[in-house]
């Protein structure tokens, strides 16, 4: 998953306004979590995400991507057993609320890390705030449209996926 998150973010690079780039990474990151849980999804997000910062040429982000990404991960493996584990199997719910968190803390992490790190300052660094959340709206997409095929061939039970040990979400689940 490290290298998959990698490979992803580093496909489709498109340049924002703040020096970064948008890309495809956080569909690795979100499936990511779901497939190896709240120990290992951040793991892999973070430390793929991060090295394909340095790969491209973006170093001063790795710090800051590597942070960012695994509390993607940490988010939306959490909010699936935190909802899931209550319970209610609602596995889709609690992949979208988790996605949802997640995409935020990006924009938000990157925004911060931009205006404060960077040195862009508060203001100009919103500029790169519609870029991201389009990447977000993105990987989020993406993210739930991958787990909702491999969630039908059990790909979920075999890893444990979400950290809840049963596939999410399938197609009893609400």
């Amino acid at each position: 998953m490290i290298a998959l998150t990698c490979v992803l973010t580093l496909a489709v690079r498109i340049p924002s306004p703040t020096k970064g780039y948008m890309n495809l990474g956080d569909c690795a990151v979100l499936f990511g979590a779901w497939l190896l849980g709240p120990a290992l999804g951040p793991v892999a997000g973070g430390l793929g995400s991060a090295l394909a910062d340095i790969i491209a040429g973006y170093p001063v982000y790795a710090p800051g991507t590597l942070v960012i990404k695994a509390l993607m991960a940490a988010a939306v493996s959490l909010s699936l057993y935190l909802i899931s584990g209550s319970g209610k199997s609602r596995p889709r719910a609690g992949f979208i609320t988790g996605a949802a968190a997640a995409e935020t803390l990006m924009v938000a992490g990157y925004w911060l890390y931009e205006a404060l790190v960077i040195g862009e300052g508060l203001v100009p660094a919103l500029a790169g705030v519609p870029g991201n959340a389009v990447q977000g709206v993105v990987g989020a997409a993406g993210s739930f449209f991958l787990v909702e095929i491999l969630s039908y061939t059990g790909v979920g039970r075999i890893c444990g996926a979400g950290g809840v040990g049963r596939a999410v979400p399938g197609a009893k689940d609400a």
